[in-house]
Protein backbone atom coordinates (compact mmCIF):
# COMPACT_ATOMS: atom_id res chain seq x y z
CA UNK A 1 0.00 0.00 0.00
CA UNK A 2 2.52 2.32 0.92
CA UNK A 3 4.22 1.18 -2.29
CA UNK A 4 1.58 1.85 -4.53
CA UNK A 5 1.32 5.80 -2.77
CA UNK A 6 5.00 6.91 -3.55
CA UNK A 7 4.65 5.33 -6.62
CA UNK A 8 1.07 7.47 -6.99
CA UNK A 9 3.12 11.03 -5.88
CA UNK A 10 6.32 10.23 -8.29
CA UNK A 11 3.92 9.93 -10.86
CA UNK A 12 2.34 13.29 -10.51
CA UNK A 13 5.26 14.40 -9.64
CA UNK A 14 7.14 13.80 -12.85
CA UNK A 15 4.07 14.32 -15.10
CA UNK A 16 3.69 18.03 -12.96
CA UNK A 17 7.17 18.65 -14.18
CA UNK A 18 6.66 17.53 -17.16
CA UNK A 19 3.41 19.86 -17.85
CA UNK A 20 5.18 22.48 -16.69
CA UNK A 21 8.11 22.38 -18.68
CA UNK A 22 6.38 22.10 -22.16
CA UNK A 23 5.02 25.49 -21.20
CA UNK A 24 7.80 27.23 -22.85
CA UNK A 25 7.65 25.37 -25.78
CA UNK A 26 7.57 22.12 -27.70
CA UNK A 27 9.49 20.29 -30.33
CA UNK A 28 8.06 20.88 -33.62
CA UNK A 29 7.83 16.87 -35.06
CA UNK A 30 6.17 18.42 -38.32
CA UNK A 31 8.90 20.63 -39.50
CA UNK A 32 11.56 18.03 -38.31
CA UNK A 33 14.16 17.62 -41.05
CA UNK A 34 15.34 14.20 -41.76
CA UNK A 35 17.48 13.34 -44.95
CA UNK A 36 19.69 10.04 -46.12
CA UNK A 37 22.30 10.81 -48.25
CA UNK A 38 25.09 9.17 -50.38
CA UNK A 39 28.52 10.38 -50.08
CA UNK A 40 30.62 9.43 -52.61
CA UNK A 41 34.65 8.58 -51.94
CA UNK A 42 36.57 10.83 -50.76
CA UNK A 43 33.66 13.59 -51.48
CA UNK A 44 32.95 16.84 -49.76
CA UNK A 45 29.21 17.74 -49.50
CA UNK A 46 27.18 20.17 -47.92
CA UNK A 47 23.31 19.69 -47.20
CA UNK A 48 20.94 22.82 -46.17
CA UNK A 49 18.35 21.87 -43.65
CA UNK A 50 14.74 23.31 -44.44
CA UNK A 51 13.87 26.80 -43.23
CA UNK A 52 13.54 26.62 -39.47
CA UNK A 53 10.27 27.46 -37.76
CA UNK A 54 10.22 30.77 -36.42
CA UNK A 55 10.91 31.02 -32.54
CA UNK A 56 13.68 28.08 -33.00
CA UNK A 57 15.72 28.62 -29.66
CA UNK A 58 17.30 25.16 -29.79
CA UNK A 59 17.83 22.17 -32.40
CA UNK A 60 18.61 18.40 -31.68
CA UNK A 61 21.14 17.01 -34.74
CA UNK A 62 21.66 13.19 -35.19
CA UNK A 63 24.03 11.49 -37.76
CA UNK A 64 24.44 8.17 -38.63
CA UNK A 65 26.31 6.12 -41.19
CA UNK A 66 24.63 3.13 -42.34
CA UNK A 67 25.93 -0.28 -44.23
CA UNK A 68 24.50 -0.42 -47.36
CA UNK A 69 21.94 -2.80 -46.74
CA UNK A 70 21.20 -1.30 -42.94
CA UNK A 71 17.73 0.71 -41.59
CA UNK A 72 17.21 3.09 -39.01
CA UNK A 73 15.87 1.32 -36.42
CA UNK A 74 13.85 4.42 -34.30
CA UNK A 75 13.66 8.45 -35.33
CA UNK A 76 14.97 11.17 -33.69
CA UNK A 77 11.82 12.52 -33.23
CA UNK A 78 10.41 9.30 -31.52
CA UNK A 79 13.35 9.98 -28.79
CA UNK A 80 12.19 12.90 -28.08
CA UNK A 81 8.55 12.35 -27.60
CA UNK A 82 9.55 11.38 -24.14
CA UNK A 83 11.53 14.33 -23.18
CA UNK A 84 9.72 17.38 -22.15
CA UNK A 85 11.88 20.29 -23.25
CA UNK A 86 15.56 20.87 -24.00
CA UNK A 87 16.90 20.95 -20.31
CA UNK A 88 16.11 16.77 -20.25
CA UNK A 89 19.01 16.61 -22.42
CA UNK A 90 22.40 16.99 -20.68
CA UNK A 91 24.85 18.66 -22.63
CA UNK A 92 27.90 17.22 -23.93
CA UNK A 93 28.97 13.58 -24.30
CA UNK A 94 26.36 11.94 -22.24
CA UNK A 95 23.40 13.63 -23.66
CA UNK A 96 24.94 12.39 -27.34
CA UNK A 97 24.93 9.00 -26.08
CA UNK A 98 21.46 8.94 -25.34
CA UNK A 99 20.32 10.43 -28.42
CA UNK A 100 22.66 8.46 -30.88
CA UNK A 101 20.82 6.01 -33.02
CA UNK A 102 21.60 2.63 -31.70
CA UNK A 103 23.13 1.16 -34.48
CA UNK A 104 25.50 2.69 -37.48
CA UNK A 105 27.32 0.81 -39.86
CA UNK A 106 31.61 0.35 -39.96
CA UNK A 107 31.92 3.86 -41.99
CA UNK A 108 32.93 7.11 -40.51
CA UNK A 109 33.17 11.00 -41.60
CA UNK A 110 34.21 13.93 -40.41
CA UNK A 111 31.52 16.97 -40.70
CA UNK A 112 30.79 20.37 -39.97
CA UNK A 113 28.39 22.87 -39.50
CA UNK A 114 28.22 26.40 -41.12
CA UNK A 115 25.50 29.13 -40.34
CA UNK A 116 25.65 30.76 -43.78
CA UNK A 117 25.82 29.50 -47.38
CA UNK A 118 28.80 31.37 -48.22
CA UNK A 119 31.02 29.58 -45.17
CA UNK A 120 29.44 26.27 -46.51
CA UNK A 121 30.15 26.83 -50.02
CA UNK A 122 33.61 27.53 -49.20
CA UNK A 123 33.97 24.25 -47.55
CA UNK A 124 32.94 22.49 -50.13
CA UNK A 125 35.37 23.63 -52.53
CA UNK A 126 38.09 23.84 -50.49
CA UNK A 127 37.70 21.96 -47.19
CA UNK A 128 37.85 25.32 -45.27
CA UNK A 129 36.34 24.72 -41.92
CA UNK A 130 37.46 28.16 -40.40
CA UNK A 131 33.93 29.86 -40.40
CA UNK A 132 32.73 26.58 -39.55
CA UNK A 133 29.97 27.17 -36.45
CA UNK A 134 31.25 23.44 -35.41
CA UNK A 135 33.77 20.85 -36.66
CA UNK A 136 33.82 17.60 -35.84
CA UNK A 137 37.30 16.90 -36.66
CA UNK A 138 37.64 12.98 -35.71
CA UNK A 139 35.96 10.58 -38.41
CA UNK A 140 32.81 9.21 -36.65
CA UNK A 141 29.91 6.71 -37.44
CA UNK A 142 27.19 8.46 -35.51
CA UNK A 143 27.02 11.49 -33.57
CA UNK A 144 24.28 13.79 -32.15
CA UNK A 145 24.41 17.21 -30.12
CA UNK A 146 21.96 19.63 -29.03
CA UNK A 147 22.50 23.31 -29.93
CA UNK A 148 21.66 26.18 -28.25
CA UNK A 149 20.98 29.86 -29.46
CA UNK A 150 22.48 31.05 -26.68
CA UNK A 151 25.76 29.34 -26.55
CA UNK A 152 26.47 27.92 -30.30
CA UNK A 153 26.77 30.19 -33.11
CA UNK A 154 25.16 27.56 -35.81
CA UNK A 155 21.21 28.96 -34.41
CA UNK A 156 21.19 33.09 -35.03
CA UNK A 157 18.81 35.18 -34.75
CA UNK A 158 18.68 36.20 -38.47
CA UNK A 159 19.70 33.14 -39.96
CA UNK A 160 16.57 30.31 -40.36
CA UNK A 161 18.51 27.42 -41.86
CA UNK A 162 21.60 25.15 -41.24
CA UNK A 163 24.38 23.71 -43.48
CA UNK A 164 26.00 20.83 -42.46
CA UNK A 165 29.12 19.60 -44.43
CA UNK A 166 30.02 16.10 -44.83
CA UNK A 167 33.61 14.54 -46.20
CA UNK A 168 34.07 11.01 -46.61
CA UNK A 169 36.58 8.81 -45.14
CA UNK A 170 35.96 6.03 -47.48
CA UNK A 171 38.40 6.41 -50.05
CA UNK A 172 37.09 3.30 -52.20
CA UNK A 173 33.11 3.45 -51.70
CA UNK A 174 30.48 5.45 -51.27
CA UNK A 175 28.85 6.08 -47.62
CA UNK A 176 25.51 6.22 -46.66
CA UNK A 177 24.60 9.12 -44.23
CA UNK A 178 21.33 9.91 -41.91
CA UNK A 179 20.60 13.24 -40.97
CA UNK A 180 18.19 14.06 -38.42
CA UNK A 181 17.78 17.68 -37.51
CA UNK A 182 14.75 18.30 -34.48
CA UNK A 183 13.73 22.08 -33.59
CA UNK A 184 12.62 22.85 -30.39
CA UNK A 185 10.38 26.20 -30.52
CA UNK A 186 9.54 28.99 -27.89
CA UNK A 187 6.50 29.56 -27.90
CA UNK A 188 6.73 33.21 -27.02
CA UNK A 189 9.09 33.82 -30.01
CA UNK A 190 7.23 31.59 -32.46
CA UNK A 191 5.35 34.83 -33.24
CA UNK A 192 8.04 36.29 -34.95
CA UNK A 193 8.89 39.54 -31.86
CA UNK A 194 12.60 38.89 -31.87
CA UNK A 195 14.51 41.94 -30.13
CA UNK A 196 15.48 43.25 -33.45
CA UNK A 197 12.09 43.11 -34.73
CA UNK A 198 10.43 44.71 -31.68
CA UNK A 199 13.44 47.23 -32.13
CA UNK A 200 12.17 47.67 -35.86
CA UNK A 201 8.60 48.43 -34.67
CA UNK A 202 9.69 50.52 -31.90
CA UNK A 203 11.82 52.73 -34.88
CA UNK A 204 8.79 53.41 -36.68
CA UNK A 205 6.61 54.36 -33.85
CA UNK A 206 9.17 57.20 -33.35
CA UNK A 207 8.07 58.83 -36.63
CA UNK A 208 4.74 59.45 -35.71
CA UNK A 209 3.51 62.77 -35.12
CA UNK A 210 2.47 61.94 -31.72
CA UNK A 211 5.52 60.76 -31.00
CA UNK A 212 7.24 63.61 -31.30
CA UNK A 213 4.39 65.31 -29.55
CA UNK A 214 5.43 63.84 -26.37
CA UNK A 215 8.72 64.40 -24.29
CA UNK A 216 9.12 61.45 -22.56
CA UNK A 217 7.65 58.59 -25.31
CA UNK A 218 9.18 55.31 -24.10
CA UNK A 219 6.12 54.30 -22.25
CA UNK A 220 4.22 55.22 -25.30
CA UNK A 221 6.75 53.01 -28.29
CA UNK A 222 5.75 50.42 -25.45
CA UNK A 223 2.59 50.60 -24.94
CA UNK A 224 1.90 50.33 -29.03
CA UNK A 225 4.20 47.53 -29.63
CA UNK A 226 2.36 45.70 -27.03
CA UNK A 227 -0.93 46.16 -28.76
CA UNK A 228 1.00 44.92 -32.02
CA UNK A 229 2.25 41.98 -30.90
CA UNK A 230 -1.05 41.28 -29.32
CA UNK A 231 -2.67 41.47 -32.42
CA UNK A 232 -0.46 40.11 -34.97
CA UNK A 233 2.34 37.60 -35.19
CA UNK A 234 5.29 39.36 -36.68
CA UNK A 235 5.40 37.89 -39.82
CA UNK A 236 1.23 38.37 -40.34
CA UNK A 237 1.98 42.60 -39.56
CA UNK A 238 4.75 42.48 -42.35
CA UNK A 239 2.27 41.23 -45.13
CA UNK A 240 -0.36 43.80 -44.37
CA UNK A 241 -0.86 46.61 -46.93
CA UNK A 242 0.92 50.00 -46.23
CA UNK A 243 -2.26 51.72 -45.54
CA UNK A 244 -2.90 49.01 -42.91
CA UNK A 245 -0.22 49.38 -41.69
CA UNK A 246 -0.80 52.99 -41.33
CA UNK A 247 -4.10 52.96 -39.73
CA UNK A 248 -2.94 50.21 -36.88
CA UNK A 249 -0.01 52.69 -35.77
CA UNK A 250 -3.24 55.44 -36.16
CA UNK A 251 -5.34 53.26 -33.65
CA UNK A 252 -2.72 51.57 -31.40
CA UNK A 253 -0.96 54.88 -31.30
CA UNK A 254 -4.29 57.40 -30.40
CA UNK A 255 -5.04 54.45 -27.92
CA UNK A 256 -1.82 54.54 -26.10
CA UNK A 257 -1.63 58.23 -26.52
CA UNK A 258 -4.55 58.51 -23.66
CA UNK A 259 -3.44 55.39 -21.71
CA UNK A 260 -0.40 56.27 -20.71
CA UNK A 261 -1.50 59.91 -19.68
CA UNK A 262 0.79 61.88 -22.61
CA UNK A 263 -2.64 63.77 -23.67
CA UNK A 264 -3.26 65.44 -20.72
CA UNK A 265 0.64 66.75 -20.88
CA UNK A 266 0.44 67.87 -24.25
CA UNK A 267 -2.79 69.71 -23.83
CA UNK A 268 -1.90 71.55 -20.72
CA UNK A 269 1.86 72.65 -22.32
CA UNK A 270 -0.85 73.93 -25.27
CA UNK A 271 -2.92 75.71 -22.75
CA UNK A 272 0.09 77.32 -21.38
CA UNK A 273 1.56 78.32 -24.89
CA UNK A 274 -1.71 79.50 -26.23
CA UNK A 275 -2.00 81.71 -22.73
CA UNK A 276 1.92 82.98 -23.92
CA UNK A 277 0.98 84.11 -27.32
CA UNK A 278 -2.12 85.63 -26.26
CA UNK A 279 -0.31 87.99 -23.93
CA UNK A 280 1.97 89.06 -26.71
CA UNK A 281 -1.05 89.77 -29.11
CA UNK A 282 -0.45 87.12 -31.13
CA UNK A 283 -4.23 86.11 -31.29
CA UNK A 284 -3.92 83.79 -34.40
CA UNK A 285 -1.20 81.64 -33.09
CA UNK A 286 -3.00 81.41 -29.72
CA UNK A 287 -6.04 79.95 -31.85
CA UNK A 288 -4.26 77.19 -33.39
CA UNK A 289 -2.71 75.96 -30.52
CA UNK A 290 -6.28 76.05 -28.87
CA UNK A 291 -7.57 74.37 -32.21
CA UNK A 292 -5.54 71.21 -31.50
CA UNK A 293 -7.45 70.30 -28.32
CA UNK A 294 -10.68 71.12 -29.75
CA UNK A 295 -9.98 68.44 -32.81
CA UNK A 296 -8.61 65.97 -30.61
CA UNK A 297 -11.99 66.20 -28.41
CA UNK A 298 -10.68 67.23 -25.05
CA UNK A 299 -11.58 70.85 -24.93
CA UNK A 300 -12.81 72.43 -21.30
CA UNK A 301 -15.41 75.10 -20.79
CA UNK A 302 -12.47 77.35 -20.17
CA UNK A 303 -10.74 76.35 -23.17
CA UNK A 304 -13.58 77.72 -25.55
CA UNK A 305 -13.61 81.26 -23.47
CA UNK A 306 -10.13 81.77 -24.45
CA UNK A 307 -10.51 80.46 -28.17
CA UNK A 308 -13.88 82.83 -28.37
CA UNK A 309 -11.95 85.57 -26.93
CA UNK A 310 -9.15 84.83 -29.11
CA UNK A 311 -11.62 84.85 -32.40
CA UNK A 312 -13.10 88.17 -30.86
CA UNK A 313 -9.93 89.66 -30.67
CA UNK A 314 -8.98 88.45 -34.50
CA UNK A 315 -12.73 90.50 -35.58
CA UNK A 316 -14.18 86.27 -36.56
CA UNK A 317 -17.21 87.07 -34.37
CA UNK A 318 -19.03 84.01 -36.23
CA UNK A 319 -16.30 81.91 -35.68
CA UNK A 320 -16.15 82.97 -31.63
CA UNK A 321 -20.21 82.22 -30.90
CA UNK A 322 -20.15 78.93 -32.50
CA UNK A 323 -17.20 78.09 -29.87
CA UNK A 324 -18.77 80.00 -26.94
CA UNK A 325 -21.94 77.99 -27.60
CA UNK A 326 -20.01 74.91 -27.42
CA UNK A 327 -18.28 75.99 -23.64
CA UNK A 328 -22.16 77.53 -22.30
CA UNK A 329 -23.29 73.09 -23.35
CA UNK A 330 -19.79 72.35 -21.17
CA UNK A 331 -20.61 74.77 -18.25
CA UNK A 332 -23.76 77.48 -18.48
CA UNK A 333 -22.84 78.63 -15.45
CA UNK A 334 -19.22 79.89 -16.29
CA UNK A 335 -19.81 84.31 -16.56
CA UNK A 336 -16.59 84.57 -18.61
CA UNK A 337 -18.19 82.68 -21.34
CA UNK A 338 -21.51 83.95 -21.19
CA UNK A 339 -19.65 87.85 -21.12
CA UNK A 340 -17.55 87.16 -24.45
CA UNK A 341 -21.07 85.48 -25.96
CA UNK A 342 -22.44 88.79 -25.83
CA UNK A 343 -19.61 90.60 -26.96
CA UNK A 344 -19.67 88.52 -29.95
CA UNK A 345 -23.40 89.25 -30.40
CA UNK A 346 -22.98 93.29 -29.82
CA UNK A 347 -19.92 92.80 -32.17
CA UNK A 348 -21.67 91.05 -34.75
CA UNK A 349 -24.16 93.49 -35.01
CA UNK A 350 -26.79 91.54 -32.99
CA UNK A 351 -27.34 93.81 -29.95
CA UNK A 352 -30.67 92.36 -29.94
CA UNK A 353 -29.38 89.07 -28.75
CA UNK A 354 -26.36 90.50 -26.88
CA UNK A 355 -28.86 93.25 -24.52
CA UNK A 356 -30.60 90.23 -21.98
CA UNK A 357 -27.30 88.44 -21.71
CA UNK A 358 -25.76 91.84 -20.24
CA UNK A 359 -28.57 92.59 -18.27
CA UNK A 360 -28.74 89.41 -17.00
CA UNK A 361 -25.77 89.31 -15.04
CA UNK A 362 -25.37 92.66 -14.46
CA UNK A 363 -25.55 92.46 -9.97
CA UNK A 364 -23.45 89.53 -10.39
CA UNK A 365 -19.59 89.30 -9.83
CA UNK A 366 -17.33 87.13 -12.80
CA UNK A 367 -14.95 86.20 -10.12
CA UNK A 368 -13.97 87.16 -6.85
CA UNK A 369 -12.88 90.49 -6.67
CA UNK A 370 -14.48 91.93 -10.44
CA UNK A 371 -18.15 92.64 -10.85
CA UNK A 372 -19.63 91.68 -14.09
CA UNK A 373 -19.90 95.95 -14.85
CA UNK A 374 -16.36 96.43 -14.04
CA UNK A 375 -15.46 93.43 -16.39
CA UNK A 376 -17.80 94.73 -19.64
CA UNK A 377 -16.14 98.42 -19.39
CA UNK A 378 -12.35 96.43 -18.93
CA UNK A 379 -13.08 94.51 -22.01
CA UNK A 380 -14.27 97.32 -24.18
CA UNK A 381 -11.16 99.54 -23.34
CA UNK A 382 -9.24 96.27 -24.86
CA UNK A 383 -11.76 95.97 -27.72
CA UNK A 384 -10.78 100.11 -28.38
CA UNK A 385 -7.11 99.14 -28.18
CA UNK A 386 -7.50 96.13 -30.49
CA UNK A 387 -9.42 98.60 -32.99
CA UNK A 388 -12.94 96.69 -32.86
CA UNK A 389 -15.99 98.51 -33.68
CA UNK A 390 -16.96 100.59 -30.77
CA UNK A 391 -20.01 102.11 -31.60
CA UNK A 392 -23.07 100.49 -29.54
CA UNK A 393 -20.19 100.28 -26.46
CA UNK A 394 -22.10 103.24 -24.66
CA UNK A 395 -25.13 101.52 -25.63
CA UNK A 396 -24.66 98.73 -23.34
CA UNK A 397 -23.11 100.47 -20.65
CA UNK A 398 -26.50 102.64 -20.40
CA UNK A 399 -28.34 99.40 -19.41
CA UNK A 400 -26.76 98.81 -16.30
CA UNK A 401 -27.90 102.72 -15.23
CA UNK A 402 -31.44 101.44 -15.60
Amino acid sequence: MNFKKIFLVLFIGISSTSIFAQKDGYWDKERAFKKEIVVSARERIVIKTEDLPVGTTEVVFRITLLDENQQMAGSLVSILKSIPDPTGISQGSAGAVFLMSKISGDDKCKYAIFSNAAAAAEYKKSGDTDNACLEQEEAVSKDAKRLSIDKSLCLLPNSNAMWFGFESKNWVMKQKIVLEVVPWVNYRLSSGWTLENRKLIINQCKTSDLAKKIINSDDFYVCVLNKIQNEYKFQEFQKLLPIEKSKAYKDYGNACFNEIGASEKIYLDLRNQAADLAKQGKYGEAIDKLSIIVVNGKPTANDYYNLGKAYILTKQYAKAIKFLKEGEKLDDSELLIQLNLAHAYLLNKDFRSAKPIYKKYQSQNVNDSISWTQKVKQDFETFKTAGLPSGDFDRVLRLFED
